[in-house]
């Protein structure tokens, strides 16, 4: 029997061979975990719903990885059966997953319109289900996989007007220990990373506002905002061998926002 001290080695962090999906990763957060990725190896397949994909595209290619994309939408059924199917006719197979891809609908509590409430509920929460579960058949035959959910700080409080964003990124923490329960058995690890409040142009404008800037950072141990290279790492790490004890855990990757009253 090996010495767990002799076997253990810093390539377990590389992603070497390795293909992951990550939804939504022509933009936002989701294009740091694909460079990430591709920076630590992988090769990249992104389900996306916006038209550009030209700027993730230079990032992977610099990296001197492939990237395929298939544009649609995430909450169709049919289309998530069909991002597999391309993924797997593309690369032959799908070691992580990472489900990114989401909305949020701010509006006022008593009139909140229906319509926000299952857009969000559709692609924050069914999506990341339903696609997991597709992704999840090629992990069992693979012998293997990650599975990497996208959670947030209101994951474990709340905000007003976006009540359908703070439930389903409550959810998204339980499918995260679900998964982790139903598929640990066959060597495929779910964790969750909830990030906290990165520095970033979605955000640019309330940044501005001096009593919202402060308000938060105030509560942020760290002393300032994340940058999008803060994520990075600890989502190579979710995708790598070296995380294969790390199951059913979701990860706050916010400065210390959460520890701070």
């Amino acid at each position: 029997m090996s010495n767990p001290l002799d076997r253990f080695s810093m390539d377990w962090f590389s992603l070497a061979g390795k293909v992951a999906m990550v939804t939504g990763a022509n933009q936002g957060l989701g294009m740091a975990y694909a460079v990430a990725f591709a920076k630590a190896g992988a090769d990249l397949f992104i389900p996306h719903f916006t038209e550009d994909v030209s700027e993730i595209t230079a990032l992977i290619e610099k990296e001197g990885r492939q990237v395929h994309f298939l544009r649609g939408d995430l909450t169709q059924r049919d289309y998530q059966k069909a991002c597999v199917a391309e993924c797997l006719k593309q690369y032959g197979r799908i070691d992580i997953l990472v489900n990114n891809a989401g909305a949020s609908a701010f509006h006022d509590f008593d009139d909140y319109p229906d319509r926000y409430w299952n857009l969000c509920i559709d692609l924050d929460f069914n999506a990341v289900y339903f696609l997991s579960k597709e992704v999840a058949h090629v992990m069992k035959e693979q012998g293997g996989g990650k599975i990497i959910n996208i959670g947030s700080a209101l994951s474990y409080t709340s905000d007003g007007k976006c009540p359908p964003y703070t439930a389903a990124k409550h959810g998204v923490i339980g499918i995260t220990r679900n998964f982790s329960n139903e598929l640990g058995r066959y060597n495929i690890q779910t964790n969750a990373v909830c990030p906290g409040f990165l520095a970033t142009e979605v955000n640019a404008e309330l940044r501005k506002d001096p009593a919202f800037y402060n308000k938060i950072t105030s509560r942020i141990a760290a002393g300032r905002w994340g940058e999008l290279d803060d994520l990075m790492g600890t989502m190579v790490f979710l995708g790598s061998r070296a995380s294969d004890y790390l199951n059913g855990v979701d990860i706050n990757v916010d400065g210390g926002f959460f520890t701070v009253l």
